[in-house]
């Protein structure tokens, strides 16, 4: 019990340090002295007639914290802690959290997950679920924010492409296709290539810019469209000819996914109620005569009767999981 209230204590209080750099950190970007500069000088801008302007400030590097201390611990351990990873699946997921701020959530959780069944004195195979649930659950909304994001950056594709074939037909360059691509296209397909545009003129290499772009929207179909440009660039082509069958391969791929979605909807449904069931049926039991389900955490044969079955539902889940995940 000590080991575990010292390491709750430990992971409280990097939680409680972390949420008040957050606030702090919140409180400078909307009121500091920054914050009132950079609003000063946008409404020079806007009084001067110049409503097209760049963006005031662009970093190459992003940074794990704002704070200089935290970045630079940061930094040194983010190599052994792959921050780089958790870095650019924030950054997939459209999120404006830094690395420091989901991390700080990540522990707050976990000091909940702790906490409360300590508290409510819950057996130590609930506890336990809890625990990794709390821990489990930024994570989980972090994908789930990041699948619905790169799910409708794909289905923007096809339109982006045909933008790209017209405007390169009209005698723009491609740099300028990007420029217009990000001005006139909905979200948040227009913020990847405004952003991919502001690399070019900030003096990123073409290619370079166009890997990043990849980097950060890591769907295959972008890829094919970024690998015709390379390829393009090289050797020469027509390229819109190019990004005319690519929307034409993204739209078919799209239609053949959308049948397959419908034709699996029953069995994807029949796995959510497989999955939910077992614990809809122990909350019911355990409303309707408690004495009949406590067996399971105070007797040590129901104890590991509890431990069993979560195991066999986590690798049912999984299996039912890769079952009605077709790829197309």
């Amino acid at each position: 019990m000590d080991a575990v209230f010292s390491a709750f204590a430990v992971l409280l209080f990097a939680a409680v340090i972390l949420m008040i750099e957050g606030a702090w950190l919140w409180w400078s970007g909307a009121h500091g002295g920054g914050a009132r500069r950079i609003a000063k000088r946008l409404r020079l801008m806007a009084a001067s007639g110049n409503g097209g302007g760049e963006r005031i400030d662009i970093l190459k590097r992003r940074t794990y914290s704002r704070n200089p201390a935290l970045e630079k611990q940061l930094r040194r351990i983010a190599r052994v802690a792959r921050l780089a990873l958790l870095d650019r699946l924030l950054l997939q997921a459209g999120v404006r959290w830094s690395v420091a701020q989901f991390l700080g959530c990540s522990l707050l959780m976990l000091a909940l997950g702790l906490l409360l069944p300590w508290m409510a004195g819950m057996p130590a195979a609930p506890a336990v679920g809890a625990l990794a649930l709390a821990g489990a659950l930024p994570w989980m909304l972090l994908m789930r924010a990041r699948r619905a994001r790169l799910r409708k950056l794909e289905e923007q594709l096809p339109e982006a492409a045909d933008f790209l074939g017209r405007a390169l037909r009209a005698g723009h360059s491609f740099a300028n296709v990007m420029q217009m691509v990000g001005e006139e296209m909905p979200e948040p397909i227009a913020g990847e290539f405004k952003f991919a545009y502001e690399e070019v003129n900030y003096g990123v290499p073409m290619n370079e810019a166009l890997h990043n772009l990849a980097l950060r929207v890591p769907l295959t179909d972008l890829r094919y469209l970024v690998i015709a440009v390379l390829i393009q660039r090289e050797s020469g082509g027509n390229l819109a000819e190019v990004f005319g069958s690519i929307s034409r391969l993204i739209r078919a791929r799209l239609k053949l996914l959308a049948q397959v979605r419908v034709m699996s909807a029953e069995g994807r449904m029949s796995a959510w109620i497989l999955c939910l069931l077992p614990v809809g049926v122990l909350v019911l039991m355990a409303l309707a005569n408690p004495g009949y389900v406590r067996v399971l955490w105070t007797d040590p044969i129901g104890v590991r009767l509890v431990w069993y079955a979560m195991g066999i539902a986590v690798l049912g889940v999984l299996w039912m999981r890769k079952l009605i995940r077709i790829r197309i």
